[in-house]
This record gives structure tokens, C-alpha cells and sequence, in this order.
């Protein structure tokens, strides 16, 4: 069965400036149990929430199986980790998850492309390596909560 194996909400933006700088220091809070999402906002708490210009990519989503080991959303700034979910082959269907709160749906808009920053967060090669397989990025259609733990998976076009 699919699981989300972490979740990320976070206040701070950690990327700025130049990757050989490195990232400024995580909120102490950012990995969560659970997150509320809101239609058309995102996650409440997280940097992109209710912000115009993210509104089409505030929740993002990554496949443990497209990281390499030891690495989390820490390093890979996505706010869902799934595991036995390709996520990177969903763009353009809607996911529905249901971690036992209800269902949630998310539109998969596009591929969350990986930049420079994950060399220097993840380690080097990580950029490259992660090309096609760094995550999606979604606006989500219904209000809900997601939990860490087994999640039931419905695909819509």
C-alpha cells in the first residue's frame, strides 16, 4: 500500500542566494505529523501559502524512490514524500489522497524540476540524478488533512 513517509510545512524560504553559499538554517518545526491543505491555497503554515504566484504549485510531492538514501524533504524543499507512488508520471491527472481524514485532490500541474541547490543540499550528482524524477507540483482542488502513514491513491484525468 502507498504511504507518505514525511511532510514538510515550512515558514522560511532556506534557498537564497547562491547554492555555494548554502542554504540558511530550517525552522525547527518544518517536518510534520500533518498538514491542512486548503482549495486553491495550499498548505496552511508553508512559505507558499495563499500566494498568487505559487497558487498552481503549492504542494509538491517527491517519491522516496527518487531520492537517494538518507535524503528528505529537508534537503528536497517538496512538502509530501510518498512511497510505492510514482508521482512524476501524474502530470495532468488529479490525485486524490485519503491518509483517513477524507479524500484530498490535488491537480497534478507539472514536473517540480530540481536546480542547483540539491548538489549542494543532497550531495553532488543530486541535480542531475534527480532530473525527470524531482517531484510535481499541484494546486489542491478540496480542503483536508494529510497524515504520515498509510494513504489510499485514486487517479483521475
Amino acid at each position: 500500500m502507498p504511504e507518505i513517509v514525511q511532510l514538510l510545512a515550512s515558514p522560511l524560504h532556506r534557498y537564497l542566494g547562491r547554492p555555494a553559499d548554502g542554504p540558511a538554517p530550517a525552522a525547527p518545526d518544518e517536518i510534520v505529523e500533518e498538514v491542512r491543505i486548503r482549495a486553491g491555497l495550499g498548505i496552511v503554515g508553508d512559505r507558499y501559502f495563499g500566494r498568487p504566484a505559487h497558487r498552481d504549485a503549492s504542494v509538491t510531492l517527491i517519491a522516496r524512490e527518487s531520492l537517494p538514501p538518507g535524503a528528505d524533504l529537508v534537503q528536497a524543499r517538496r512538502n509530501i514524500l510518498t512511497a510505492g507512488l510514482a508521482v512524476d508520471e501524474l502530470v495532468g491527472s488529479v490525485l486524490v489522497l485519503d491518509a483517513g481524514q477524507g479524500p484530498v485532490r490535488l491537480r497534478v500541474n507539472r514536473a517540480a524540476h530540481p536546480c542547483a541547490w540539491m548538489d549542494a543540499t543532497i550531495g553532488p550528482g543530486a541535480w542531475k540524478a534527480l532530473r525527470r524524477r524531482g517531484g510535481v507540483r499541484c494546486t489542491p482542488l478540496t480542503d483536508g488533512t494529510l497524515r504520515v502513514g498509510p494513504v489510499e491513491v485514486t487517479i483521475a484525468d
